[in-house]
């Protein structure tokens, strides 16, 4: 244990130590982020913030390399993964890369990550039993990384927004591995050295911001709660080892999945930005810049929560709360208009109660 706390401090260290370098060359290189209409920060900011993270996750996972065991042979891979997903998020960070180019890179990055010991070969499906992928193992595990990746890179629009989403994800996959420290050595030894790494960033990153992590930061965040889950989650004895790690990254699928629906009612390519993202919705509503990111976060909390209960409880129990959430998550996504670009009554609602609030 004193080990794995070590492997915490030191990433959380590193982080700290290094982000007011990468802060520096951001400025001197050009690697800076300038508002327009869809952003809501002014002035220019450095955005190369993931670089730190990856050095910061790389100084945790050195100190802990030991406790990989086996995982060991995997990590080739998934440093090839990571170090592509780099290069891309740099350049785009510097040049504004088109969507079919940068899914080009995250694509190829996943293939990597794939090509090792590392794979969703199977679901367990409640009721039903297990789903054997067979051959198609590879595409699943390719297509999970990229819908990670993408989805951590969209939430990513406020100060502190993605890396706290991703430091309370990742912690709650920590819980769960921590039940089973020999099994899961190599999810802890990630979990810990990206929980140390991304709360080091947030010294910087939350509101107000001194730095961005920009599609770097956001991307490699992605693709490596990807492979944790891939590593732990979906190899878990629990009847709902799909349904757990969707729970616990839920904020940043539905984000994206009410994207695609919203943009294709609205007759626009799914790659096109817009402004209608959760965070986007609560800022509509009159909330402030921190108190939408820490409404997210209490969001995060409790899906997380639930992951936690779903993987404890008996399947019916489960089930009746996955019918609940679903149907509370439809709600929640009309009433503040995630779906469409009509002001739903929710939202005009708890809109006018943050305008009362503001003028008492």
């Amino acid at each position: 244990m004193q080990t794995y706390i070590l492997g915490l401090i030191a990433a959380f260290i590193v982080t700290i130590a290094t982000v007011p370098i990468v802060i520096i060359l951001a400025k001197k290189w050009g690697f800076v982020d300038k508002p327009d209409h869809r952003k809501v920060h002014k002035g220019n900011m450095p955005r190369i913030g993931g670089i730190a993270i990856m050095i910061g996750v790389a100084a945790g996972v050195a100190v802990l390399w030991p406790q990989l065991g086996e995982a060991k042979d995997d990590m080739l891979f998934l440093v090839g993964g990571a170090l592509i997903l780099a290069t891309v998020g740099l350049v785009d960070d510097k040049f504004a890369l088109g969507a079919k180019t940068k899914f080009g890179g995250q694509t190829l990055a996943a293939i990597c990550a794939a090509s090792s010991g590392i794979r969703i070969e199977y679901i367990q499906i409640p009721f039903v039993g297990n789903l054997e992928f067979g051959i198609l193992s590879f595409l699943v595990t390719v297509l999970w990384i990229v819908a990670i990746i993408n989805s951590v890179n969209l939430i990513d629009g406020l100060d502190g927004l993605a890396a706290g989403v991703t430091t309370i994800a990742v912690l709650t996959m920590l819980v769960m591995a921590l039940g089973h420290p020999i099994a899961y050595a190599s999810v802890i030894v990630l979990s810990l050295s990206l929980l140390g790494s991304t709360t080091g960033f947030l010294l910087y990153n939350f509101y107000p911001a001194k730095i961005f992590m920009g599609d770097t930061g956001s991307m490699f965040l992605g693709y490596a709660m990807a492979i944790i889950s891939m590593m732990g989650l979906f190899k878990s004895v629990t009847m709902f080892s799909l349904i757990v790690p969707l729970l616990i990254l839920a904020v940043p699928l539905i984000d994206t999945t009410f994207a695609v629906i919203r943009r294709t009612l609205n007759h626009q390519s799914i790659g096109t930005a817009d402004k209608g993202h959760l965070h986007h919705c609560l800022l509509a509503m009159g909330f402030g810049h921190r108190k939408t990111v820490l409404i997210i976060y209490g969001i995060s909390f409790l899906f997380g929560g639930v992951a936690v209960l779903f993987s404890q409880t008996a399947n019916w129990v489960s089930l009746v709360f996955l019918v609940v959430i679903l149907f509370g998550i439809l709600m929640f996504a009309e009433g503040i208009g995630l779906i469409g670009k009509q002001r739903k009554p929710l939202r005009k609602a708890l809109g006018k109660m943050q305008l009362v609030k503001r003028y008492e």
